[in-house]
């Protein structure tokens, strides 16, 4: 081919790519960025000119230098994508391509967003890896909705705790990881006494309020981000604790207790005190094969049963009851 067609060609290309309206850049085979199209530059926030010529793209979507999709498909690093990104396609369609999904952080655009990444080979006639070509698409808007429409499934109506659903998802999680790591884990169950006379007393709208204001005092006294605090059905509620010893969850489960004490919620017709308290059962396991989430739940309910008949507005643990 006459170089000048040749050249001509390649000329067309580049400014076709430059005009696409999909965020493209290609990397050629030493890794250096060649070609940075217009809508790159506008979802990335970094123009052409810092950065054709360079190895410095990451800087696009990154604080810090850390391989994109189309480095890992260049240097063959097919291994890395579970490390690298949220979500891929299977490691072996490297030679095709490879797609992933992953939270960027957009340090020139400064805005976070979730993008959706293909990145394919171009090869010559022979069959050479000559340059990869990475395309980008904004999916932070579904990605959002998917995240809410998440935590609506798995979250109370009423009190803004997980609910059943997602209690039932961690506590088989919790007895998993405990068995994994031969670490203990805690299940507290509580319930707020004489609940039923509450509402007859006060109506049914004092007694949402009275479990929302319950909820979030439960909530604020669960510290970690490991642990939940849940809605387990009507007036109850419940704590899973990793990696918590008996005497933490007693603890815990205590301060939750004085907590709802010191709200000073009027209940004339609790027989445990003029005010709103709450009963709570205690089970810590180091989970083993045998461990399912009925036994536990039931543990730690014969737990909560021995607390109301000691009076109520009290902890006891299930296996203190147990072995007394």
């Amino acid at each position: 081919m006459d170089s000048s067609v040749h050249n001509s060609s390649r000329s067309f290309a580049v400014n076709l790519m430059d005009h696409l309206v999909v965020p493209t850049f290609v990397l050629g085979t030493d890794g250096r960025v060649i070609i940075w199209n217009k809508a790159c530059e506008s979802l990335t926030g970094l123009a052409p000119d810092d950065v054709i010529g360079t190895k410095d793209h990451w800087r696009a979507f990154y604080d810090k230098p850390r391989a994109c999709l189309a480095d890992v498909l260049s240097e063959g690093r097919m291994d890395d994508l579970s490390d690298l990104y949220e979500t891929h396609t299977d490691q072996n369609t490297g030679h095709k391509g490879v797609s992933a999904e992953n939270w960027c952080v957009m340090p020139c655009a400064s805005k976070r967003l979730y993008l959706a990444i293909d990145a394919g080979p171009i090869y010559d006639e022979a069959g050479k890896l000559i340059a990869v070509v990475e395309t980008l698409r904004d999916m932070t808007d579904q990605k959002v909705a998917e995240i809410e429409l998440q935590k609506l499934a798995n979250q109370d109506g009423l009190t803004g705790l997980a609910n059943r659903r997602a209690f039932d998802l961690a506590i088989e999680d919790a007895i998993r990881n405990g068995r994994r790591t031969e670490q203990p884990v805690a299940l507290l169950l509580g319930d707020v006494d004489h609940f039923k006379n509450y509402n007859d007393i006060y109506g049914h709208q004092s007694g949402d309020e009275c479990l929302k204001t319950v909820a979030e005092t439960i909530s604020n006294q669960v510290g970690r981000s490991m642990d939940l605090a849940a809605r387990y059905g009507g007036e109850e509620f419940a704590v899973i604790l990793q990696t918590a010893k008996e005497d933490d969850a007693m603890m815990l489960a205590e301060r939750i207790r004085k907590a709802i004490y010191d709200l000073n919620l009027p209940h004339k017709e609790n027989s445990a005190a003029d005010r709103v308290t709450l009963s709570m059962g205690v089970a810590t396991r180091v989970p083993t094969e045998e461990t399912s989430p009925t036994e536990f739940i039931e543990t730690a309910d014969r737990g909560l049963y021995a607390a109301k008949e000691a009076g109520r507005n009290s902890v006891l643990s299930a296996d203190w009851q147990a072995s007394a």
